[in-house]
């Protein structure tokens, strides 16, 4: 029952969310193209089914190359201001808009890059039987701070007892995750290392 009901509370709780919010994502959207020229980032992730989809956040880092036209390292070209918006979790706010669009869950796994698809384990791949989240069990149990095999255990227990209960529960933990901005990234990268595939 609770998956048939599922998609309605989040179309709710998103039109609700971007209410609230209309006023910090104004500024910060002001606050970004006045800064950077660029307000939204997006980037293809896998969704229910493996489905790709297009993922929304605001703009945190610029596109800084070295001498030879490469990137610089994620953690050398976060801005001043995206390092807040990330801190805070305000740089997700956009993906509201994913959720209205039925791309995502407001509780779910976390989307991951299409790049990874080949790399997953069938245990792993379970991860994609429901929709991806602003937010997920992985998050309430290290976020960035573990390590991927324990991320994909976080997540694949969600999926095989998804419930309304365990959703308003990790909802209330994300409230305080936020707010006291734990886990934000693994020591030595911006969020966290690559994953590199758990079939070797």
């Amino acid at each position: 029952m609770y998956r048939l009901i599922k998609p309605i509370l989040d179309i709710l709780g998103a039109c609700l969310f971007l209410l609230l919010f209309l006023i910090p994502i104004l500024w910060i959207s002001l606050l970004l193209y006045a800064t950077q020229g660029r307000v939204l980032y997006k980037q293809q992730r896998v969704g229910k089914a493996e489905r790709i989809f297009w993922i929304y956040k605001f703009q945190t880092m610029t596109d800084a190359r070295d001498e030879h036209g490469e990137l610089l390292p994620d953690e050398q070209r976060i801005t001043k201001l995206g390092n807040f918006l990330r801190k805070t979790s305000l740089d997700e706010l956009p993906q509201c808009w994913n959720v209205l669009k039925g791309d995502m869950s407001f509780i779910g796994p976390r989307p991951l890059l299409v790049a990874y698809l080949e790399l997953y384990s069938e245990e792993e791949r379970k991860r994609h039987h429901v929709k991806p989240g602003l937010t997920g069990l992985a998050q309430m149990n290290g976020r960035n701070a573990i390590s991927w095999q324990e991320k994909f255990a976080w997540d694949i227990r969600y999926v095989n007892r998804l419930s309304m209960r365990q959703d308003v529960h990790i909802l209330i933990r994300t409230v305080k995750k936020v707010l006291l901005s734990e886990d934000i990234a693994r020591d030595g990268y911006a969020t966290t290392p690559p994953f590199e595939g758990s079939k070797k």
